[in-house]
């Protein structure tokens, strides 16, 4: 009988344990994964378990808060999407004065809360005596202007892929850069503009706090409503089932938008576009245009603040940095626990990428776009099986919502380093635990922390998860400031509005390094 060599004997047993550690790294993707859409599961069970009973019933208000929503959604989308292209173009492809500030600037919305801004507008209002600041034209403006840097960010980065070839020619034929924005460039980044206007759609849908300040009907406020205060639960599941089938339709609508996108760039001529040079009336049109909407999201805020200066004083209670600490504590636990999920879904995909493990991962990233009321109702329809604290459901929907954050940032990490190393690392026998411990982290270093700063500051700023779920007597930042604007008490809001909106700018500045490598 023939003796198989020692060494062979070694090189296939460290094979079997490198088999057997992503075996061991698959499954605990897979149980990240259940433990992510179990509670999107739930609430589609719960609602179609009413229907076939037949109970699910959309409460007194549930058409007008289905209108409300479609009304904000269209309308947001319109005016939202219209503004975040022309300042893509404006800022990607013309050249005049205080373009590059302006350019950083359009990331300054995303630092201001829509019921942050909602309930210091109206403040302001009070005090000058314009009473009216309520109502769904208010609220189109208002959503309009604090979601439409998602718009933004993406055209920007088609506009910047737009062939010289074709924009030259443009110029050779005495086109102006208005017909040149019609004409080719707009075409080419319609995909990605539309995916940009999808994402704008699912925070409307998602909106509690400025919908409530605004008195405006909608669906997620409909499913608090009819969940805490009007005792129907089958309402609130059956206007949840409704969000849940809008948003699964825009998901997958944004989704074939980005493939599309991708296709459409890499049949575009590369090099770098031309800038129009901007002078006089239009370089004062293009200034006035690009700096109206962070002016505005951040301006009525801070002037907010110094209008009520002498009232800063309410709002240092004995418990503010309780609150603070409480919020700066969920915020850091949910990051670290996002970023621990991205990471073991993108291993997995990345050493088995069929398409079933594929399909999870996706389904696992779609979280952020489920209304925060919905996925409450869900994670609260789980805890009718087994008494799980409250705070634990909290946490658990704070990852499940914000896992989209860190999978994009984790996934487009991941893409840029050549799996190549990984298979040479693994012929060298060594296990998945080192490869990504000596390969892997060093480069995901940046992106990491990335993802940290923006997952901790959405986790301060959300407020309808938070105040769906949270235990009795349990306040955070948001929702500090939420109940006081509720009650006129606006004074005591000051200082939890100034940590959120400095928090927020962190997470924009953050941003920064991205929208300069375009």
């Amino acid at each position: 009988m023939k003796k198989i060599p020692l060494e062979r004997l070694r090189i296939v047993n460290d094979r079997q344990k490198i088999f057997e550690g992503k075996l061991i790294l698959l499954l605990t993707g897979l149980l990240a994964s259940i433990f992510v859409i179990l509670p999107i599961l739930a609430i589609t069970f719960e609602g179609l378990n009413g229907l076939i009973k037949g109970s699910a019933n959309l409460g007194i208000d549930g058409f007008k808060q289905i209108k409300g929503t479609l009304t904000l959604v269209i309308f947001t989308s319109l005016i939202g999407g219209s503004l975040g292209t022309i300042n893509g173009w404006l800022l990607a492809n013309c050249r005049f004065k205080g373009r590059k500030w302006l350019r950083l600037a359009q990331l300054l919305p995303l630092a201001t809360p829509a019921y942050l801004l909602s309930a210091t507008l109206r403040d302001i209002g009070s005090i000058y005596g314009i009473y009216s600041i309520e109502g769904i034209y208010w609220g189109i403006l208002i959503m309009s202007f604090t979601t439409y840097p998602y718009v933004f960010l993406l055209s920007t980065e088609s506009f910047e892929k737009c062939g010289k070839i074709q924009l030259e020619a443009c110029r050779s034929l005495g086109i102006d850069p208005w017909r040149s924005f019609l004409r080719i460039a707009l075409p080419i980044a319609a995909p990605a503009i539309g995916a940009g206007v999808t994402l704008m759609e699912m925070e409307v849908i998602n909106e509690l706090g400025a919908v409530k300040l605004l008195n405006i009907q909608s669906i997620s406020y409909g499913i608090y409503e009819n969940w805490n205060l009007a005792g129907n639960p089958s309402g609130a599941i059956a206007l949840a089932l409704i969000a849940l089938a809008i948003v699964l339709v825009l998901v997958f609508y944004e989704k074939n938008l980005r493939e599309r996108s991708r296709t459409w760039t890499e049949g575009v001529a590369g090099g770098q576009a031309p800038k129009w040079e901007l002078k006089g009336a239009r370089a004062f049109a293009s200034q006035i245009i690009t700096l109206l909407p962070p002016l505005f999201t951040l301006g009525i805020p801070l002037l907010w603040t110094l209008l009520n200066a002498d009232q800063i004083k309410q709002g240092l209670e004995e418990d503010i940095f309780e609150i603070t600490g409480r919020s700066i504590i969920l915020g850091i636990i949910t990051a670290i626990l996002v970023i621990l999920i991205a990471i073991l879904l993108a291993l997995a995909t990345r050493w088995k990428p069929n398409n079933w493990i594929k399909s999870i991962s996706f389904i696992s990233g779609i979280g952020y776009a489920i209304p925060g009321t919905v996925l409450a109702l869900g994670l609260m329809s789980l805890r009718g099986y087994s008494n799980i604290p409250y705070l634990v459901l909290l946490i658990w929907g704070y990852s499940t919502r914000f896992l989209a954050v860190g999978k994009g940032g984790i996934d487009s990490a991941f893409e840029r380093i050549n799996p190549n190393i990984d298979e040479a690392a693994s012929n060298l026998s060594y296990r998945w635990q080192g490869i990504f411990q000596k390969i892997h982290l060093p480069l995901l270093k940046g992106p990491i922390v990335v993802v940290f700063l923006l997952v901790f500051v959405d986790t301060i700023k959300e407020l309808p998860l938070t105040f769906t779920i949270r235990p009795d007597n349990f306040e955070t930042l948001s929702v500090r400031i939420f109940q006081y604007a509720g009650d006129g008490n606006i004074g005591r809001a000051i200082i939890p509005s100034i940590v959120v909106i400095l928090l927020g700018l962190i997470a924009s500045i953050a941003l920064i390094p991205s929208l300069d490598n375009k």
